[in-house]
């Protein structure tokens, strides 16, 4: 699955990181799930084809709405591909879905939302467009006229810079806090409503995330060098991290990854 990547337009880009189009095709249908450990990004994605079945954490199943939101989820699941499997998703900076939706992103913790029942008909107008037709070129710009709609040209907040420094550059918490102007008890605060969680789980997802996206890209690479590579202490550190978002060892996620039918997260870009 080797995905197209496409900027956004100059007048999302204080708010949106990039689109994405990707496109798998079965030589026969399968019920074979992958690994999608949690990541810091923010993001709707669409499914214009083949439905999507997901196992959550504690091993339910769902079949997805042809456009989901995902806010800040801490939980992995796991993801079934039909055998035509598109899909067009919409990664957001920090704090940009929250500025798409104007809501407290802590309503949306952990849980994969139906899009039509938040954003309406007109999102629905979407997923109907995106079944028309072919090209990413295409998609990737129906969605974005649905989204220059929707947002208007803002200046990025002091709150928000700040946790994109968090992102980009690892920043600690009190230097984060001090960018955005805020205390550390306002800056936790400012963080929960924009990002649904505090800036501390956040920078475990940041540091998480790249570890697992390591070990995706390069299979062979050992859990002590990823370790190090994604800024643990060490080991153990991260295997704290592996337990609360993935419930499992690092190890399992290695024969998840060896097994899996598709890698969902090798070129993830965050």
């Amino acid at each position: 699955m080797i995905p197209s990547f496409f900027p956004p337009h100059p007048a999302l880009q204080h708010t949106v990181s990039h689109i994405m189009v990707a496109e798998v095709k079965n030589e026969i249908e399968s019920f074979s799930f992958s690994p999608f450990p949690p990541t810091p990004q923010h993001a709707i994605h669409f499914y214009p084809r083949d439905p999507v079945v997901s196992r959550d954490h504690v091993g339910l199943l769902h079949k997805l709405p042809s456009s989901v939101i995902i806010g800040p989820q801490v939980s992995q699941v796991n993801i079934a591909m039909g055998m035509e499997h598109l899909i067009v998703s919409v990664a957001f900076m920090p704090g940009g879905m929250h500025r798409l939706l104007g809501m407290p992103m802590y309503e949306l913790y952990d849980q994969a939302f139906d899009a039509t029942l938040v954003l309406g008909s007109a999102i629905a107008e979407v997923n109907e467009q995106l079944q028309e037709v072919q090209t990413p070129l295409e998609m990737k710009t129906i969605v974005e006229n649905f989204l220059l709609k929707k947002l208007s040209y803002a200046p990025v907040l002091p709150w928000e810079h700040a946790m994109r420094e968090q992102l980009q550059r690892r920043l600690s918490i009190e230097n984060a806090a001090s960018v955005a102007c805020l205390s550390i008890r306002q800056f936790e605060r400012r963080s929960k409503e924009i990002m649904g969680y505090s800036p501390k789980m956040f920078s475990r997802l940041v540091r998480f995330s790249q570890a697992y996206r390591l070990k995706e890209q390069n299979p062979g690479l050992s859990w002590t060098s990823i370790a190090y590579s994604s800024g643990y202490y060490d080991q153990m550190h991260m295997i704290r991290d592996f337990k609360a978002f993935t419930d499992g060892l690092p190890r399992d996620l290695t024969k998840q990854i060896l097994l899996a039918p598709a890698l969902l997260q090798e070129h993830l870009r965050i």
